[in-house]
């Protein structure tokens, strides 16, 4: 069953409530950017990113908080470290099918850009045409890991918690579904780059050069192994959030590779 297009909802997905937001048209009206947030994300830690696209795209913009985040249900916990290839094939299918999805593009930050490369190198869905990628991750780097062992550290040691406990319903929840599998032993050896070989839509992928989670090699490694067209946008001052460090420049890259997209599907020949 669809769910209403609205505001902010909540629907059902792989057992879990989840909730949402919608801004801009309805998906029988526009295409639709589907976000998907980063390992520590909700849908109000997307801030005005949403609404900003929407208005200078014209597509409609879908947020949900997977579980474990936000005020969505809580995750089971321990997570198992394929939890991301979990999200993309398990979940992400009945979240696009529940709102009614019908064509466009999925725009993942971190996990979320790893869940997007997933879903479209895995299964197979026509209504996805593009992906746009903010700070992918595809395998593990010792810088990453560091920053990671260091946020468990402040989560322990300062406020970090509280400052959570405004955005996610159990921080704990949060935290430990992210920081235990990333911190896990086994984790080290997780690569899921081979989901980019079997990608067959366009890419964007936008990364910061002062990324503190992960370096040039990850975008890098979309830029190798992609058959399909790839654009790539480094940015300068930048850290590991470029749509909130350089929310208009990030913007801007997203509404002209969307312009280009329309351009190159209007031009495309009917297939009988």
């Amino acid at each position: 069953m669809t769910v209403e297009w609205t505001e902010n909802g909540r629907l059902t997905a792989a057992s879990k409530v989840l909730e949402y937001a919608c801004f801009g048209p309805a998906p029988d009206k526009a295409p639709t950017l589907v976000l998907l947030h980063e390992g520590l994300g909700s849908v109000a830690l997307w801030r005005d990113f949403p609404q900003a696209l929407a208005q200078a795209t014209g597509f409609g913009v879908f947020a949900f908080s997977r579980a474990g985040y936000g005020q969505s249900d809580p995750a089971d916990l321990p997570r198992p470290l394929d939890y991301m290839t979990r999200e993309a094939v398990d979940v992400l299918p009945q979240v696009l099918d529940a709102i009614g999805f019908r064509r466009g593009v999925l725009v993942g930050h971190s996990d979320g850009a790893t869940i997007a490369t997933i879903y479209a190198g895995s299964v197979s869905d026509q209504r996805v045409r593009a992906l746009v990628l903010m700070a992918p991750h595809f395998f593990t780097e010792e810088v990453g890991l560091a920053e990671i062992a260091k946020a468990k550290q402040a989560y322990a040691t300062t406020d970090l918690r509280e400052k959570m406990a405004r955005y996610h319903r159990d921080p704990d929840n949060t935290f430990r579904g992210w920081n235990d599998s990333w911190l896990h032993p086994d984790f080290k050896a997780w690569n899921v780059a081979d989901a980019i070989d079997y990608l067959r839509i366009p890419v964007l992928a936008v990364q910061g050069r002062e990324d503190q989670y992960g370096t040039l090699a990850q975008v890098e490694e979309v830029e190798n192994r992609s058959y399909a067209p790839v654009e790539i946008a480094i940015l300068d001052d930048c850290r590991h959030a470029p749509h909130l460090d350089q929310p208009e420049r990030v913007v801007a890259e997203i509404a002209g590779f969307c312009t280009r997209l329309e351009r190159i599907e209007a031009a495309a020949p009917e297939v009988a």
